[in-house]
């Protein structure tokens, strides 16, 4: 292990010597624990991090001056829509996701390093439940939706298929995340085939350049975001275990996200068959000014830039048909091959950029006490997942419906938005259309049967923003809406409805 007068000279060197100033009164096993933090450290990267986040943030943020005449949308010919295709062409997509899910060529590899702040919570976001009747956390739904795409697809190519579960973890969501899925069996999936691994700490920063102390004996640390995958899928051989297992396309997402569909075949196969070796799921963005990145094009080249680098005059540009030119909201939902993660990770990964989060960092101040701090106090650099889209030879778009696919769970419910009721209410809401469209009639909470309506007129919210009946299904029974003609086609149920494992026996198919 290094010495104290090692690492104070690397720190020195860093400009850094602060980190050290507690060493008095530290006890032995405290002395130690820091020195091998700090010893991690390289001094030259150390100080260059620093400086480099200093000055990232005092950068004056709002839109790029030279970015507006360099923008594009998206060409045409590189978006395929689950919503504007006609029906031949998305059975297509997913006859050959399908395909390649049952030649178990598919993974799926679920970003869950980040830490609940904003929710509020102190354990790992994948762990929470948003009020379901089933009590379901984020993680069991995923859980589930990997064990029935597996099912599908071995159905209908007549095989036992696979698809791994690659989980990426932080320091801070590792351990509670290994915890959790053994309390739950690995919610009855093969431990073998769920394979968790941590990203990379970078030090979080003040304002002035200097890393914070989070304890007397502890810098501060963050994980280095989304983007940080490709250098922990290094870290962790992650591609040669997927190259063993014969894994040839993954689909990449991120854990807050209560209606992904994991695996989803019609993304796969729609990527697959245009030979892709990026693809992003998007959604049309709502109004000009939300607050998500746009997939386009920058000197003819795909990135995603953020809301804030794009002029409101921009932002609110409208085409011939009357709808946004800079739609494509990106919901971080990817796809990629297996062959183009490895050439980031040999090639592009040290040419990702760092970006700026600036964050509330709790800290010890000079007398050694802990300080809360009410407001944002330093800066955290991170890397995103979506900068490699720029290395891609053949990257490719694919539109989905928000209602059917996307509904973040960012904030804790004093927020307007991307909360849990927000979460609840998507899914509730989707499970609700899915039984009106497999002939299903409800009762409401008082056992009167609710008028017989169809499209937007059925789905008509509750003052409280609930649907007019509360209605979950379990993934393990439909995946996406599939299948339940035989279990609801008109029947008359009475709100809550839980469609499960047992009551789905229970109500025993009927013939359709």
């Amino acid at each position: 292990m290094a010495s104290e007068q090692d690492v104070r000279a690397q720190l020195q060197r860093a400009g850094q010597d602060h980190l050290l100033r507690f060493w008095a009164d530290l006890a032995p096993e405290s002395r130690a624990a820091l020195l091998a933090e700090l010893a991690s450290l390289e001094p030259d990267a150390l100080r260059e991090h620093c400086q480099r986040a200093s000055a990232a943030c005092a950068q004056v943020p709002g839109p790029l001056p030279d970015l507006e005449a360099r923008l594009q949308p998206l060409p045409p010919e590189l978006v395929g829509s689950a919503i504007r295709c006609d029906l031949e062409t998305r059975l297509r997509w997913e006859e050959e996701g399908f395909r390649q899910i049952a030649l178990n060529k598919v993974a799926v590899l679920l970003l869950a390093g980040g830490q609940g702040t904003r929710l509020g919570v102190t354990y790992p976001k994948g762990m929470y439940q948003v009020g379901l009747p089933s009590q379901k956390t984020l993680y069991q739904l995923q859980a589930e939706r990997i064990r029935r795409v597996e099912q599908l697809a071995g159905q209908r190519l007549g095989t036992h298929c696979t698809v791994p579960w690659y989980i990426m973890t932080s320091e801070f969501t590792l351990g509670p995340t290994i915890k959790f899925f053994k309390e739950h069996d690995f919610f009855h999936l093969d431990p073998a085939n769920v394979v968790l691994f941590e990203q990379r700490m970078l030090p979080a920063v003040t304002f002035e350049g200097k890393a914070i102390l989070e304890r007397k004996d502890k810098v501060a640390m963050a994980p280095d975001g989304n983007g940080g995958l490709y250098s922990a899928l290094a870290d962790h051989q992650i591609l040669e275990d997927m190259k063993q297992r014969g894994v040839e396309f993954v689909h990449v997402y991120c854990v807050d996200n209560i209606l992904v569909r994991l695996a989803d075949p019609a993304f796969i196969g729609f990527c697959v068959l245009r030979g892709a070796d990026c693809g992003a799921k998007v959604v049309e963005k709502a109004y000009p000014e939300e607050p998500v990145g746009v997939v386009c094009q920058v000197d003819g080249v795909p990135q995603v830039v953020e809301y804030s680098e794009i002029s409101p005059e921009t932002a609110g540009l409208r085409g011939a048909d009357g709808s946004l030119l800079y739609n494509a909201g990106n919901i971080c939902n990817h796809f990629f091959t297996r062959d183009f993660l490895d050439m980031v990770t040999r090639e592009f990964e040290p040419l990702l950029k760092l970006h700026v989060a600036v964050k509330k960092v709790p800290y010890v101040d000079e007398e050694g006490n802990l300080v809360k701090p009410l407001r944002p106090n330093g800066i955290k650099m991170e890397k995103f997942v979506f900068d490699v889209f720029q290395f891609a030879k053949n990257f490719v778009a694919f539109e989905v419906s928000r209602e059917e696919e996307f509904s973040p769970l960012k904030n804790a419910d004093t927020a307007s938005r991307d909360n849990p009721s927000t979460s609840r209410r998507a899914l509730l809401t989707q499970h609700y259309r899915w039984a009106l469209q497999a002939g299903a009639h409800f009762l409401d909470v008082h056992g009167v049967q609710l008028p017989e309506q169809s499209g937007e007129e059925a789905l008509s919210f509750l003052p409280n923003g609930d649907p007019p009946a509360l209605c979950e299904i379990s993934p393990l029974v439909s995946y996406s809406g599939e299948g339940l003609e035989k279990y609801l086609q008109g029947r008359i149920l009475q709100s809550p409805f839980l469609l499960d494992e047992d009551q789905a026996r229970l109500l025993q198919p009927q013939e359709c």
